[in-house]
């Protein structure tokens, strides 16, 4: 019997006739096994900042239900390990942080940041974030979107991966609050030059290349970049 329910996240995609649609997306899942001290950060959190994936799906669903208020809401695509999230979210106590990162032991790391930071206004969610942002928040709803080394994709096969697109960068103008600020960085070269081009090109940004965002951390990641004498590039967009 062929079930054609067809759930709205990525990956669960079908076509007509009932087969799995290969969809193009910009990243790669990688392993789930925690150490640890990741296993300890996620027995103690998830159940209160992790939003399961499958909640989603809900038709009412609703970003206050599980924040517990209403608030400007703050997105981090890749939040990585969260040496970065937890700082800036803390900075930020009337704001809702949902950072977005498929990578579960990069989630059980962020808790601990998180929770050592004392930053309790942020939720994770390990759903696509291109989906989540157009099927999931109201135009004019981001007030920040953060983009912080996201993957390169360096061979040329896979430059459609990379996603900062011109149809992503649409998306992200039309969802950003007029005057709302979304903040990239990058250490590969070649992808800041494809930033550049791209988000220039979208009428509803305004921006360029900055100084380096004095309020985000150096993390690991940005010093391996560094110690092979990679430029960190910083670009910073705001909706006009």
């Amino acid at each position: 019997m062929n079930d054609r329910v067809t759930p709205a996240r990525p990956h669960r995609k079908l076509t007509d006739d009932g087969r799995r649609m290969r969809e193009v997306l910009s990243y790669s899942r990688r392993g789930s096994r925690f150490t640890p001290s990741q296993q300890e950060a996620w027995d103690a959190h998830h159940e209160g900042w992790v939003i399961p994936d499958a909640a989603v799906d809900a038709p009412d669903f609703a970003w206050a239900q599980w924040f517990g208020r209403d608030a400007p809401l703050i997105i981090e695509i890749g939040s990585g390990v969260g040496e970065a999230t937890g700082v800036l979210a803390a900075a930020r106590p009337d704001c809702n942080v949902l950072a977005i990162e498929v990578w579960l032991p990069g989630v059980a790391a962020s808790l601990a940041e998180v929770a050592a930071a004392g930053a309790d206004n942020v939720r994770f969610c390990s759903v696509d974030a291109v989906w989540a942002i157009e099927n999931l928040v109201a135009p004019g709803g981001i007030r920040e979107l953060w983009t912080f080394f996201p993957d390169p994709w360096p061979k040329t096969r896979h430059h459609k991966r990379r996603i900062v697109s011109p149809d992503f960068a649409r998306l992200v103008a039309s969802r950003l609050e007029p005057g709302g600020t979304w903040r990239l960085a990058t250490d590969w070269a070649a992808y800041a030059d494809q930033m550049l081009a791209v988000l220039d090109a979208e009428t509803g940004l305004e921006g360029g290349a900055v100084e380096r965002w004095s309020e985000r951390p150096v993390t690991k990641f940005e010093r391996k970049g560094r110690a092979v004498d990679r430029d960190i590039v910083d670009l910073a967009y705001r909706r006009v």
